[in-house]
């Protein structure tokens, strides 16, 4: 870690590379920059990447006379005065080119200190540097911009201004100061409830009051108002209070803003022509609309609605909605309205039981009904959405069939592996009994072998669940198999099970290759750990961490391995398996340290399936 320091070793601890990285990431408006001892940048901060206009992934490992070649020249005595002397300098002056600003020269003003290592001697050098030709740019563009803002501001005929968060003016346009007579040095500073707009009526400043209260809390106001203009004239105004955001949505100011509404056939065209669109997309929509009252009654219905039900629309429109439901089914519905009116929410299709429909010749059909209340309608309204089911329905009856065929044959076909399986273990143990001692041994090898995949398809069959296996059960039900054929009389080995009961759950083409891995490494610890005593004890442990790594060990207390086998040159067909079987996995075997044998192995389920 470096830090830096312009006194003895004595001088106090260095900063911790966490505060480092929090340092050098925020938004400082001084350039940052840590040097190692070949002048290479090791850290620097946004900032001071803006101000040379390179990159910071740019810059890290590359040295200054890289980064910056032209100003190089200037740069490299002094680095090297900071570096060879090991004493700071402070406030230095520099005119540079850098590649933010080719072609000229800008004006610096920066500070090198040293950074000493736990020995005292120098390390680095901490750069300290602001641009401030950019610096001076940036404030130049910031006033061009205020002066164009209020340029903007005092172009508009509408009344437009800032407030602070407690209501005090900071702007106003000039339109409103000019239409009631005032100057901006006579509102500014003011509380906007005591300006000359509303002072004539105290109850419009205590609306006021609570508008900004309001808006403050992040709320937008809006509400026809009377102002007071030039020669106590009224005005009245669609006003509007609304909060100013930062990029991170807290309110920074409140914009107040108003136009005169005196004349309002703008906003009656604008009414008519949202009535127009209105319509266009209602009667457009391929699902059947109504309007419907408070009574029942249908006062819109677009031409979907028509067809759905073997009508024109016209005709549906004023009659009760109840007609389009079953005789038997209309008081029921009648009481659903009412409760609904009651309480009017949106409430979305396949939201409640299935409803029928009854069309104009008396046949019936499966519909589902969105319902959507329109805001502000007096008496209430709800715009009701009706889409014909029979067809979904008739796919879903299908579906659910050919799945339920498709589950039937799968369960058939895991318990017909897993027979068949189980006759393969069984002819192998029957020919056993017929052969010499070494051939017996490698045919009950390949018999466990053979049970470790019966059981797969066993599980799966038992659980009538063909995506998954739980693997604790599986992994206990496979060790007590190997225990029973591999355990000699007399010898106490026992099984110890660090296995969850459910929750790890494993895929179907996992769950092969790893209980074959299990089946070998058990097979083996049995085979070899105990040879010369009657007692052990072999842990079998399944895990999963929150980013879906399995991991899984096999652990005896015998006498230990000093390395995994090579797979060229093992004998043995169970460990020419294994890193085959791994590799399958696309897992990790290890050898773990400790007292006895210990392999692990991790893995993640094919795809990146947790």
């Amino acid at each position: 870690m470096l830090a830096p320091t312009s006194a003895p070793p004595s001088s106090p601890p260095p900063l911790s590379d966490a505060t480092l990285d929090q340092l050098f990431a925020s938004e400082l408006p001084v350039g940052l920059a840590v040097l190692d001892h070949e002048l290479r940048y090791r850290r620097i901060n946004p900032t001071l990447a803006a101000f040379n206009g390179v990159p910071p992934a740019q810059a890290l490992g590359r040295c200054v006379s890289e980064v910056l070649p032209l100003a190089w020249p200037q740069l490299q005595p002094l680095l090297r005065r900071v570096l060879d002397a090991g004493e700071p300098l402070l406030g230095c002056e520099l005119r540079l080119e850098v590649p933010s600003r080719p072609g000229e020269l800008s004006q610096w003003e920066a500070s090198y200190l040293p950074i000493r290592g736990g020995d005292g001697g120098v390390q680095g050098v901490l750069v300290q540097a602001v641009n401030q030709s950019v610096q001076q740019e940036a404030e130049r563009r910031q006033r061009t911009s205020a002066a164009r803002l209020r340029r903007v501001l005092d172009s508009l005929f509408a009344f437009v201004g800032v407030l602070d968060l407690d209501g005090t003016v900071l702007e106003a346009n000039r339109a409103p100061l000019e239409a009631a007579g005032i100057s901006l040095e006579d509102v500014q500073g003011r509380p906007f409830w005591d300006t000359y707009w509303w002072s004539y009526d105290p109850a419009m400043q205590r609306w006021l009051r609570e508008a900004v209260r309001a808006a403050a809390q992040g709320q937008v106001v809006r509400q026809d108002v009377v102002v007071r203009m030039r020669g106590d004239a009224r005005v009245t105004v669609d006003f509007m209070l609304a909060p100013m955001l930062d990029d991170e949505g807290r309110v920074q100011h409140l914009v107040p803003s108003g136009i005169d509404v005196s004349d309002r056939v703008a906003g009656e065209r604008a009414l008519r022509a949202s009535e127009a669109r209105f319509r266009s997309v209602f009667e457009a929509a391929p699902d059947g609309m109504t309007l419907v009252d408070v009574q029942g009654r249908m006062l819109l219905a677009n031409r979907a609605m028509g067809r759905l039900f073997g009508s024109e629309a016209s005709e549906l429109v004023g009659g009760c909605i109840d007609r389009l439901v079953p005789t038997t089914d209309r008081p029921a519905h009648a009481d659903h309205i009412r409760s609904y009116f009651a309480d009017a929410q949106p409430r979305l299709m396949g939201k409640r039981k299935r409803l029928q429909g009854l069309r104009s010749d008396g046949s019936l059909f499966n519909i589902e009904v969105g319902l959507n209340p329109i805001p502000g309608s007096e008496p209430p309204e709800v715009l009701a959405t009706v889409v014909d089911i029979d067809d979904r329905l008739a796919a879903q009856a299908l579906l659910e069939r050919a799945l339920k065929e498709k589950t039937a044959l799968l369960n058939e076909v895991h318990h017909r592996v897993k027979n068949n399986l189980q006759i393969v273990s069984s002819l192998l143990r029957l020919q056993s009994r017929h052969v010499d001692e070494p051939v017996r041994a490698v045919l009950r090898e390949s018999q466990s072998r053979v049970k470790a995949m019966a059981l797969t398809h066993q599980l799966l069959y038992e659980r009538s669940d063909f995506s998954a296996l739980e693997l604790g059960p599986y992994l206990s039900r496979l060790a007590a198999l190997l225990r029973e054929a591999y355990v000699e009389p007399g010898k106490d080995i026992a099984m110890q099970l660090d296995l969850p009961g459910e929750g790890l759950s494993i895929s179907l083409q996992a769950a092969v290759p790893c209980g074959l891995i299990v089946n070998e490494l058990v097979t083996n610890a049995l085979k070899h750990a105990f040879q010369q005593r009657s007692q052990g004890c072999i842990r079998i442990r399944a895990t999963r961490d929150a980013q879906g790594l399995f991991e899984i060990e096999v652990a005896d207390d015998g006498p230990g391995m000093q390395a995994l086998p090579d797979h060229d040159q093992c004998q043995t067909l169970g460990y020419q398996l294994i890193p085959l079987l791994a590799d399958q996995l696309e897992a990790r075997l290890a050898l773990v340290a400790g007292p006895g044998t210990c392999i692990r192995l991790a893995f993640r389920q094919p795809g990146g399936a947790a």
